[in-house]
């Protein structure tokens, strides 16, 4: 078979296939994820300590390319600690980790949720030793010294009522039906959502705005995925087939028959960003093209000013929208892209600020900063749930 009519994987889950047809895999195969690899959003099963039945609720939190960068010490009575995995980061696309920040944001506002449905109320004191330094390249030798948070827990508590949503709650990383319109009131349900004064809410749904949004999505996503670091970036955290996503149980997921012999036989590459020109380069664009252009809203959170407790308060304000969303069946899906802060991608990140905020992009530590952006649609099935690691891997020792 010629090589050229095999697949290449693009960034950000995209995959990329070809029209071929694998000899001798005509049988059909699954192409759903293990079952103990998504074992997670069946809840905590037979834990019954408070602290890890809640931390079981809160490992299904959504975070940058399902690194699922948290860490949590236990060995004190009534608190957790929380501090992030230095290895779970991406210096690449997101170099000042910004992004690792809001996933451990919404982390600890499942966390918070889950331990509030036990009964137990958290107070949370953010960096009790000091922020982590502002670029990641700093960060290893201060991440497992630094704890983000500390939850210092109390009797009395009373449950949040998007508890019920937590193990509801997808991302969809699909195109949306576009036979479908986001209603103004939907929308406005998302917004409603965020009551963290630190955050400021806003969205659309208004056809006039659509377009521009949607083509700053296209265009700085073709950027990521035309930077060949920023690109292989996330072809390093591909898993394909039950054994790896089982061995894992994080990054980027494939688990397609065809995908899946085509590795096996070897002719999976790996190694490199697809050629431009090729078939899985023209597919990687429609992939992406597709999710910007099926958009049926937008939605973004921003803040004044971009201090590492606004990036984790951005976190937990945009899983609650999550949850709001799930419980009326909306798709909220990041578009982070144009918020990346690698070089190559400056000119889209002034474009984003200027639609979104009709400002100019931060300069100084106080200017207005958009911390998220978020496509809204809704899908023709329901999102899948995505691999996590079992609840001990975040336990430190």
């Amino acid at each position: 078979m010629n090589r050229r009519n095999f697949i290449r994987v693009a960034g950000g889950g995209a995959i990329v296939a070809a029209t071929a047809t694998v000899a001798g895999c005509s049988n059909p195969i699954s192409s759903a994820y293990p079952a103990a690899s998504v074992e997670a959003w069946l809840g905590p099963g037979a834990e019954t300590e408070p602290r890890r039945w809640a931390l079981a609720h809160a490992i299904t939190a959504p975070n940058p390319h399902n690194l699922q960068p948290w860490l949590v010490d236990l060995r004190e009575p009534n608190a957790i600690t929380v501090y992030t995995d230095r290895e779970r980061t991406l210096p690449e696309t997101d170099p000042f980790g910004r992004q690792i920040l809001i996933g451990h944001g919404a982390f600890l506002e499942l966390l918070v949720m889950a331990l509030a449905q036990q009964g137990l109320a958290a107070q949370v004191t953010l960096w009790p030793q000091g922020e982590l330094p502002a670029t990641l390249k700093d960060w290893r030798e201060q991440a497992l010294q630094r704890p983000i948070a500390r939850l210092s827990l109390s009797r009395n508590s009373q449950p949040d009522a998007l508890f019920a949503q937590i193990l509801n709650r997808h991302t969809p990383k699909s195109d949306f039906d576009t036979a479908k319109p986001v209603t103004a009131a939907a929308l406005q349900t998302l917004l409603a959502s965020v009551t963290a004064t630190s955050i400021r809410v806003a969205g659309t749904v208004d056809n006039a705005r659509l377009g521009p949004l949607r083509e700053l999505c296209w265009q700085s996503a073709k950027v990521e995925l035309l930077t060949p670091r920023t690109m292989m970036e996330s072809v390093k955290l591909i898993r394909v087939g039950p054994t790896e996503i089982l061995q894992h149980r994080d990054g980027i997921t494939i688990n397609s028959p065809f995908i899946r012999a085509v590795t096996a036989m070897g002719m999976f590459d790996r190694s490199a960003p697809p050629a431009e020109g090729s078939s899985g380069y023209k597919n990687a664009m429609a992939r992406f093209e597709g999710h910007s252009n099926t958009a049926m809203g937008f939605v973004w959170m921003s803040t004044q000013g971009n201090s590492r407790s606004q990036q984790i308060d951005t976190g937990r304000a945009y899983v609650r929208m999550q949850l709001a969303a799930a419980q009326i069946g909306l798709g909220v899906h990041p578009m982070s892209q144009a918020l990346q802060e690698f070089v190559e991608m400056k000119p889209h990140y002034e474009k984003a600020h200027q639609l979104m905020l009709s400002k100019p992009a931060p300069k100084t530590a106080g200017d207005d900063t958009v911390q998220m952006f978020c496509r809204l649609g809704y899908t023709p099935a329901p999102a899948p749930a995505t691999p996590r690691r079992e609840l001990q891997k975040f336990i430190r020792a």
